[in-house]
């Protein structure tokens, strides 16, 4: 979910997830998972929304969680095939790329394939689209998969992606994955008693600068600021605009109730807010202020001021609320600002396509291409299965690493916050990727599919 796709705690575990509509700044430290500003990529402007339920993404659903308590089920993941791994490695085809099973033997449920069915077909416009800055792919090599997900008969979703897709592991594949998800607080279109704190739409003076355009060394590099005199200097921190320092040169889109509620939004890129009357007003990544973001949970944790039990991102929250003067000081330490705006809608991730909970995934796109499948197998089993990329975020950097998207909602959260599962991933790539690569399929013959 762009913007603070910020992984939703994981991480607050491990460092403390947009992602829904999903994904942190350029820099991020990787101890937060991720929802924390992934850089914006084009999308339809988001018609108004004046309050009522929210529209959820069409297609079907995958239940991985019954509600009620979570119960960590342990799961023994897939072996990754053992490889010295490549030092300074920018992208997966640098890493190096070895064939893994062949996906039919992939325990995957026929629910949960169709689901990713339609989160892939879903993707495919941007995934055929847009440059793979993994070297995995081109855009033509989906063509085939996404003219025959558009027509997979009833219980077909399995077959689907073992006829058209290869599993590949990249590197080690020794994975590491978060959880993010949508949250839901108490907030207000208007400023009101017991609604002080003031939800940001982007200033009207934030500059973004595309490096590149000025130097081919700095090719995909970019920074945001704000004009001083004739100089480009650095936006304002947190701990400037929630002094103020904003007054006149950014809207306030809304009003919330609770200061650390607003800022584990920002973390997570896009939210609900519950207003007053009942209704809901739908919110979502904008921009950030270009500052580096930092993970709190790590600083609370190296600073030994989380007991045990309190490593979850429920037990963070709950201290910051006990200790509220030395709370917000800590709060301030991450600069990162998030601005967001109205959402109609489901929440979207990097893509511009809807993400779905409990299906869609965050990763690195240097490592992963944005839209492909890709087959967890981890030491949870809540968390193992197929998924699909469809958001980044700025603490989701590497080979192997991925933050789960699980919609939203008290179970959500509670997954979400406290997800930190460790196993192995396999990429679901077109039939033929690897015969490219030189390398042998699970597969077996590479070819032309068949088509259903």
């Amino acid at each position: 979910m762009k913007g603070f796709r910020v992984a939703a705690v994981v991480a607050l575990s491990i460092g403390v997830s947009a992602c829904a509509g999903r994904i942190v700044p350029p820099g991020a430290s990787a101890d937060y998972p991720s929802r924390a500003p992934h850089q914006p990529s084009p999308r339809p402007a988001p018609r108004p929304q004046t309050g009522g339920s929210a529209v959820q993404p069409n297609g079907p659903s995958v239940s991985r969680v019954s509600s009620g308590p979570v119960r960590i089920l342990p799961s023994t993941p897939l072996p990754a095939t053992p490889v010295v791994a490549v030092p300074g490695a920018v992208n997966a085809a640098q890493a190096g790329l070895i064939a893994g099973p062949a996906v039919a033997s992939l325990p995957m449920t026929e629910p949960q394939a169709e689901a990713a069915r339609a989160a892939f077909l879903l993707s495919c416009p941007g995934l055929m689209r847009r440059t793979d800055t993994s070297g995995l792919t081109q855009g033509a090599d989906w063509q085939p998969a996404c003219q025959a997900a558009a027509n997979v008969p009833s219980g077909g979703a399995r077959d689907f992606f073992a006829r058209y897709f290869e599993a590949v592991q990249v590197g080690d594949g020794r994975s590491l994955a978060t959880g993010y998800y949508e949250p839901e607080i108490a907030g207000s279109r208007d400023r009101r008693s017991g609604y002080e704190v003031p939800i940001y739409a982007r200033p009207r003076d934030l500059i973004d600068v595309d490096l590149g355009a000025f130097s081919t060394d700095l090719k995909g590099k970019k920074v945001r600021g704000k004009v001083q005199g004739t100089n480009l200097v650095p936006y304002d921190d947190r701990t400037a605009i929630e002094q103020g320092s904003l007054e006149a040169r950014a809207p306030i889109l809304a009003w919330g109730a609770d200061p650390i509620e607003v800022f584990f939004l920002q973390i997570q890129g896009s939210g609900r807010l519950r207003l007053p009357d009942g209704g809901i007003m739908r919110i979502g990544y904008d921009s950030q202020n270009g500052r580096d973001y930092t993970g709190i949970g790590a600083l609370m944790k190296a600073r030994g001021l989380l007991g045990p039990g309190q490593t979850s991102m429920q037990g963070i929250v709950q201290w910051l609320h006990d200790h509220p003067e030395e709370g917000r000081a800590i709060m301030r330490e991450n600069k990162s600002f998030v601005f967001f705006r109205e959402l109609s809608g489901a929440p979207q991730g990097a893509m511009g396509y809807a993400v779905t909970g409990q299906v869609s995934a965050a990763a690195d796109p240097k490592f992963v291409p944005l839209g492909a499948p890709v087959f967890l197998s981890m030491d949870r089993q809540d968390v193992t299965g197929l998924w699909v990329v469809q958001d980044t975020g700025g603490a989701i950097k590497g080979s192997n690493r991925f933050d789960t998207f699980w919609g939203a909602g008290e179970t959500a959260r509670a997954v979400a916050g406290g997800m930190s599962a460790r196993g192995t991933a396999f990429l679901l790539l077109p039939v033929g990727t690897l015969a490219r690569a030189g390398l042998p399929s699970q597969n077996g013959t590479l070819g032309a599919p068949p088509q259903f």
